[in-house]
């Protein structure tokens, strides 16, 4: 089974806002969560909270990695007026070919906080040009 290819294309259909398209990706019984915000969804509450989430959103998976039958990726998710993005690192475990649990870890991107800028720890791009 190419675990990779599904999640490459469940990522494509939530890119497209392809909303009717989400729930063959998932086992009737799957369960998703947000642990940075305590939250737990069904398949069907999974594609009302992408479908109601404001804005129109551009994605771009930045890594896919395989173990067995987990796939973890990491994508960047841009708001199409370039007001705000975020990083997503989520954790796809399958069950047969349907995903069975999806964990999500959400951050924004935003610049380091001033302290570590003062005391020029690290390196930053003023650009916003985080990856």
């Amino acid at each position: 089974m190419d675990y990779e290819r599904l999640v490459h294309d469940l990522w494509q259909d939530i890119d497209n806002q392809a909303w009717h398209k989400l729930s063959k990706y998932f086992a009737p019984n799957a369960v998703i969560s947000w642990p940075n915000t305590e939250e737990c969804f069904t398949v069907d509450e999974f594609v009302l909270v992408n479908s109601k989430y404001p804005g129109s959103w551009q994605i771009s998976i930045k890594k896919l990695i395989t173990a067995g039958a987990t796939v973890i990726s990491v994508t960047k998710h841009t708001q199409k007026d370039s007001s705000t993005s975020y990083h997503a690192v989520s954790f796809f475990e399958f069950e047969g070919d349907k995903i069975k649990v999806l964990d999500e870890y959400w951050g924004n991107d935003d610049e380091p906080p001033q302290w570590r800028i003062d005391i020029r720890l690290g390196t930053y791009s003023s650009s916003n040009g985080h990856e």
